[in-house]
């Protein structure tokens, strides 16, 4: 992770609300970034496209940052304390959403464990705090894995699709990037 990032993800837990909007924009445009040529490629199929859920005519993504406890704690109060998702406990995690102007949505993970096996402690302690998943919100999370394996080939990381939070269903896609590097991408169904 780059300093520049690492200071983003810090501001999210600034007393001003400003520095919190525009350090969330720059994460969300990232994230945006990394997902914007598969989606690209996804879209371009009809029966996929009409799987996935849009806003203003993009597909809704939220980017899931993970960040340490400590962190995590602090920008839940400089945000006022938004709700904590509730996330079934065989995950590992913690999470809330925040919500700024132009459509962008974090998503702020943590672990309940430093020290466990979930995912989210396991991405931290490899990666230590970043951009660890984009979530695309779909209508049907089943068909849209089905039609992802179909079309492109592409295996979910689960052979069915399990709990998320608040009563979501998901799974769960690593996809390779152009640059060599993967992303996580959650197919979110609420």
């Amino acid at each position: 992770m780059i300093a520049e990032d690492l200071s983003r993800i810090a501001s999210l837990a600034s007393s001003e609300s400003s520095t919190r909007r525009c350090a969330a924009t720059e994460i969300f445009r990232k994230g945006s970034e990394l997902i914007a040529p598969i989606l690209r490629d996804w879209l371009a199929d009809s029966k996929l496209a009409r799987c996935f859920l849009f806003q203003e005519a993009r597909p809704q993504i939220t980017v899931g940052v993970a960040v340490q406890p400590d962190r995590f704690n602090q920008i839940l109060s400089a945000n006022g304390s938004p709700r904590l998702a509730d996330v079934p406990p065989d995950q590992d995690a913690m999470e809330f959403e925040l919500e700024f102007p132009g459509e962008v949505r974090i998503d702020v993970l943590t672990t309940r464990d430093r020290t466990g096996r979930g995912a989210i402690a396991r991405y931290l302690q490899r990666f230590g705090e970043g951009i660890q998943q984009i979530e695309v919100l779909v209508n049907d999370v089943d068909r849209a894995t089905e039609l992802l394996g179909a079309l492109f080939g592409i295996e979910p990381l689960y052979p069915a699709t399990r709990a998320g939070a608040n009563g979501s269903r998901v799974n769960f896609l690593l996809i390779p990037l152009p640059s060599g590097d993967k992303v996580l991408v959650e197919l979110v169904q609420t």
